[in-house]
């Protein structure tokens, strides 16, 4: 029996279709899967955000808030010298006038990396309050800074307060607690740390008006 063109062509179909079949599911199945893109980092992945200069800034405040509560409550004018001191140091940091054992008792109370002045306000200065109260002013010549108060406290006398010619609220703290520490009596350091902690508040205060 012979087979016209079209049944050879039928019965190849026939045999072709299953064939095809199995090739596509083998294909479908074993195919391997694409490897994913790699995405590029972007710059908030890799680079960490810059810390809030207001948070150091409000710690060192609460720290020589401390040193005040306790400059205020102490039952002894050594205790009242300590408590002064590290209320100075925070202000005025390693860089500041007469950081360190001011009370020369052995100890360096208020120990500090940066002091409240420049160091941890000056970031802030685009704040008018923390400019004019805090800073009290540029302070593109530390130096002359630190004269002027220097000099302001070295004038005071119980007789002529020359606190309020300093801009600079921290600053009239150094001036109080240096004035405690030249002090032997206990009252008077009383006193003085009441006046320190009025400053500090306006200084906490600057930093939200």
């Amino acid at each position: 029996m012979t087979l016209d063109a079209l049944s050879i062509r039928r019965l190849l179909a026939l045999i072709a279709a299953p064939l095809l079949l199995t090739l596509l599911a083998c294909t479908s199945d074993d195919a391997p899967t694409p490897a994913p893109t790699a995405v590029p980092p972007t710059a908030s992945d890799t680079t960490d955000a810059a810390p809030d200069p207001s948070i150091a800034y409000r710690e060192q405040l609460r720290l020589i808030e401390q040193a005040i509560v306790a400059w205020r409550s102490a039952s002894s004018i050594e205790e009242a010298h300590a408590a002064a001191e590290a209320a100075a140091n925070l202000v005025v940091g390693p860089a500041g006038p007469n950081y360190g054992d001011r009370d020369t008792n052995g100890t360096v109370n208020g120990a500090s990396e940066v002091g409240l002045l420049p160091g941890l306000a000056n970031p802030l200065a685009a704040n008018e309050c923390i400019f004019d109260d805090v800073l009290g002013g540029p302070w593109e010549d530390p130096a002359d800074r630190w004269t002027t108060m220097l000099t302001a406290i070295d004038e005071w006398r119980p007789t002529n307060n020359t606190m309020p010619t300093l801009p600079s609220h921290p600053m009239r703290v150094v001036g109080w607690a240096t004035f405690t520490l030249a002090s032997d009596s206990l009252d008077h350091a009383h006193e003085y740390a009441g006046h320190a902690q009025l400053h500090v508040n306006i200084s906490l205060a600057a930093l939200d008006c």
